[in-house]
Formats: C-alpha cells, structure tokens, sequence
C-alpha cells in the first residue's frame, strides 16, 4: 500500500510532533515547538512539496499562537502548524528565506500583534501609518 502525505509528514517531523490531530479527511493540525518552525515549513516546503498559503495569529488568554497554513495540492490536503509563543517575548524565526510569500503575513502579524519574526528582510509598517504609536498593537487584548 502506498503512503500517504500525511504519513510522510509524520515521518519526517518524527518526535518534532507535541500534538496531532486530524480535524477531517483533509484539514490536520500539527502543534510544533517555536524552535522547530523553520526546519518543519522547510520539510514541508523543499521536501514534500506543499505550498505555503498564509499564516494566521491568534492573542490567546495565555499565550499567542500562529498557525502556518500549507496545501498539498496534489490531494487538497491542509496542514496548520500551530505554535505557541509566550506573551513575555514573543518571537520566532521568520520564513522568508525558505518562501518571500512569507515576507507580508508576517508583516502584519508584527503590525498587528507585536510578535518579532527573527531574520525579517523588512519588518515595517503595512497597514497602519508609519506614526502608529509603538507598542500599540491592535489585535492585543487589552489588559
């Protein structure tokens, strides 16, 4: 029987996995560790062939969270990489030089939620003037 991509997946993310769960025949959530984000968009990316399509922040009660969004086309199945960043400092290393697609959303989660992309060729304003005030992020919760 042939493998799948999702098997595949797992294969290769191997113990970079904390938490799987398949949400339908199609859409699967993989929770990853901040650190292990490049390795594993790049193993979805260059190795397995799927697309990045955006990424999605979230402010969450105790942390915030990005779920990076691929496609594998071939079979329309989706995998979000889902991963938590602590509120104290949140960052994690940009994907602009596995894909440039990456270079706009993360702009705007920067713009949006304060969150630092390490490694960004261009962290600036998108959506908001360039005199917003600093530190004032508008999909933050407010305290």
């Amino acid at each position: 029987m042939k493998e799948t991509i999702i098997e595949k997946v797992r294969e290769k993310f191997g113990n970079k996995i904390q938490e799987f769960f398949k949400k339908n025949d199609k859409k699967y959530y993989i929770e990853i560790e901040p650190k292990d984000i490049f390795e594993c968009a790049k193993i979805l990316f260059e190795d397995l062939n799927f697309r990045f399509c955006t990424a999605s922040g979230v402010d969450c009660e105790k942390n915030f969270e990005i779920l990076y969004h691929f496609s594998y086309d071939k079979t329309g199945e989706i995998i979000s990489l889902r991963v938590k960043l602590d509120k104290t400092n949140p960052e994690i290393d940009s994907l602009t030089k596995i894909f440039v697609a990456a270079e706009w959303i993360e702009r705007e989660i920067w713009e949006m939620l304060g969150i630092n992309f390490k490694g960004h060729p261009n962290l600036k304003h998108l959506l908001l003037s360039d005199d917003w005030p600093k530190d004032n992020y508008p999909l933050r919760e407010k305290d």
